[in-house]
């Protein structure tokens, strides 16, 4: 019943309770602070990798690949629309990069990045995080919206297991703003409503993708890339430095092949 209700609905509305769950299991990575007040840091740059795999194979499998498939079955060559989607999504993230301010997990006050301001360090951190996760929102929007083109590439099994990967790596992203804030001496709840608030861009942003495609269908192909270019520099802008950072490269490099692999087996097995 629930199922058939989901299914009936507008891509548009799709997308948000998409976001919606992906928001609430960041909630639930952040409700970890509630249990510990601090984080073993190579568990912490495994779950790192494991996003950053994730968000890679998403990329390839649940956006670029299908974006090619389009172009092509409407006779262009599959490249082009990848290639200018791709590099535009770099350069949105780089431009919002750029300006808003924000602070890396791990970085000194120092290091911040965006205009200057003089917001708290929790803030920034929030910043940081809710950063990357509109590509991720984008993401999960354009997928549904893609729905109402018919291209056989384009499922709501392919979106529904996009939504279930970006959740799950959506997890340890939550607990990885939360635990640290409270390590911090911000207190449990404060940690906690940072942390989930970090994962309230990716409705507003899925709604904006699937509407996107709704009212301009021809930009499916760029738009689908778009997503993947944002989601890629995020990847190697902020995830790999970070899971880097104490020097556990391979607890980090393995946390990016399993979360890789993970992502593969949904979006291949049951996209």
């Amino acid at each position: 019943m629930i199922i058939e209700w989901f299914i009936n609905l507008s891509p548009i509305w799709q997308a948000l309770l998409g976001t919606c769950f992906t928001w609430l299991l960041t909630a639930l990575g952040a409700s970890a602070v509630f249990i510990f007040r601090s984080m073993n840091r190579r568990l912490l740059d495994g779950m790192l990798g494991f996003a950053a795999g994730v968000m890679i194979a998403a990329s390839i499998w649940s956006l670029l690949m299908p974006a090619i498939e389009m172009a092509e079955g409407s006779g262009l060559p599959g490249w082009i629309p990848a290639v200018i989607g791709f590099l535009l999504g770099g350069a949105f993230l780089l431009g919002v990069d750029k300006v808003l301010p924000h602070l890396h997990l791990g970085f000194p006050m120092e290091e911040a990045e965006g205009i200057k301001t003089s917001w708290q360090r929790s803030v920034l951190l929030v910043l940081a995080i809710a950063l990357h996760n509109i590509p991720e929102g984008l993401a999960i929007g354009v997928a549904f919206g893609a729905l109402i083109v018919g291209v056989p590439s384009a499922s709501l099994a392919g979106a529904v297991v996009l939504v279930l990967g970006i959740g799950i790596q959506n997890i340890p992203e939550g607990t990885a703003v939360s635990v640290p804030l409270h390590r911090e001496g911000v207190s449990r709840l404060k940690s906690f409503w940072y942390g989930q608030l970090s994962g309230a861009v990716e409705p507003i942003f899925g709604v904006l993708g699937a509407a996107a495609i709704v009212f301009i269908k021809p930009i499916l192909p760029y738009a689908l890339a778009f997503a993947a270019g944002a989601m890629i520099y995020v990847v190697v802008e902020e995830l790999i430095p970070e899971s880097q950072l104490e020097k556990n490269t391979h607890v980090a490099t393995l946390g990016t092949m399993v979360g890789f692999a993970v992502m593969m087996i949904l979006d291949v097995a049951l996209g």
